[in-house]
């Protein structure tokens, strides 16, 4: 047991203080940091200033209810009458004094037409706004002169009344779908990218030891199984110790912006207290998700003598990852699809598809307990098979071609037992 703890602490410690893990966390904070501050760093780019737009109106009647529109919508972007040619309009773009010109006529049909000038081709939004300004106001001619009243429009603009009444009592409301979605998507983008990250970083580890011959001393002084857990459940714990770090500054960090956007986020996300068993069977099945793959990559970073043949042999199991995530991806809108529910019995997409089931359906009892029963016993079969290749794995050195050297460190582990 002491042999456990050591190799766990050093595992932990020492990826602890590597820069890999500090520049990931950092740089995860400040994604957060920006994220909060996102409405102060928009105006500050923005800037104060208003857009200034000078207008032409050739119809002589257009300009004070578009002026009035835009004065609604938005303070900041301004008219003005123009008195001049068009051309000293241009002029004056150009050289700064108005951000855009706006000539107003009208067409064969009688309804407003423009022609907007900006220094940029590109694009923007003083141009998106004022299109859309001028759209409203001939909609308005239009229903004018067609003698329709704004009651009526209104109604026909009004959604269809449409009502979803589920005969099955059991059934979840939009309500609970639209909490239970957000979670589903967090959990499984979270193991997505733990999976990744941390099976990448498991593997990388043990091909480390192994081409500075580390390992050699390793397996004399512990047992390969409680080396190969020692190190899974290290690397676990620099992921707890990583989530936990951005968790409570993502806490602390909403606070101090005040409670408005983190009640927005957690309505959003349904971090509600209603959904406390779908957390726990998030937690349980990330806890299994991640153990089932973190085996295969301490398995598969035991085939190699070199950090740089580390990503092509885990490839196979990270396309394994990415196919899971994105079967999950396309359940989010079909979560009761034939493929789904097959998907989510198939071990290596359980941790995913069949979170994915619990969190937007109503699962029996039995089916989730046969899920979970079948994923412990794959990462029991996967820790045996794993444990037993690592040994012969570790003590094979020399260029690692495929998949194929599982058998030959097998048969290494075989026969020195």
């Amino acid at each position: 047991m002491n042999k456990f703890f050591i190799v766990l602490g050093h595992t932990f410690f020492t990826r602890l203080k590597s820069k890999s893990f500090l520049f990931s966390t950092a740089f995860i904070l400040l994604l957060l940091t920006l994220f909060a501050n996102i409405d102060t760093i928009v105006h500050y780019f923005m800037g104060d200033d208003e857009g200034k737009i000078a207008v032409i109106d050739e119809t002589d009647e257009l300009y004070p209810v578009l002026e009035k529109a835009l004065a609604d919508l938005d303070d900041r972007l301004t008219l003005e009458k123009f008195d001049a040619s068009e051309e000293k309009g241009k002029e004056a773009v150009q050289s700064g004094e108005y951000d855009g010109l706006l000539v107003i006529s009208y067409d064969e049909a009688h309804f407003p037409k423009a022609v907007f000038y900006e220094n940029d081709a590109v694009e923007s939004w003083n141009q998106m706004t004022i299109e859309q300004q001028l759209q409203q106001i001939k909609v308005a001619l239009a229903t004018e002169r067609s003698g329709i009243d704004e009651q009526t429009l209104s109604a026909i603009y009004e959604p269809v009344q449409f009502e979803k009444v589920a005969l099955d009592e059991t059934a979840k409301t939009d309500e609970e779908l639209n909490a239970a979605r957000g979670i589903v998507y967090i959990m499984l983008f979270v193991l997505y990218m733990a999976v990744i990250i941390y099976g990448q970083m498991i593997a990388t580890d043990v091909a480390t030891e192994k081409s500075s011959r580390v390992m050699e001393i390793l397996i004399s002084s512990a047992s390969p199984i409680t080396h190969l857990f020692a190190k899974i459940i290290g690397i676990a714990c620099l992921g707890i110790t990583q989530m936990l770090i951005i968790f409570m500054y993502a806490i602390w960090l909403f606070k101090t912006k005040g409670s408005e956007l983190a009640d927005a986020l957690i309505e959003e996300f349904g971090f509600s207290v209603e959904n406390l068993a779908l957390f726990i069977y998030a937690l349980i099945f990330f806890i299994l998700g991640y153990l089932l793959y973190a085996t295969i990559a301490a398995m598969l970073g035991s085939l190699v003598s070199r950090v740089e043949d580390v990503q092509q042999l885990t490839m196979p199991l990270i396309f394994l990852v990415m196919i899971a995530f994105f079967i999950a991806m396309f359940g989010l809108a079909a979560p009761d699809a034939k493929f789904i529910t097959i998907t989510s019995y198939i071990p290596f997409f359980t941790p995913m598809i069949m979170f994915l089931r619990i969190g937007m359906l109503e699962i029996p009892a039995w089916e989730i307990g046969l899920s979970i029963t079948v994923l412990i016993a794959t990462i029991i079969l996967f820790a045996w098979l794993s444990a037993r290749i690592y040994r012969g794995g570790v003590l094979m050195y020399g260029p690692s071609r495929s998949l194929k050297d599982m058998k030959q460190a097998f048969l290494l582990t075989k026969k020195e037992n």
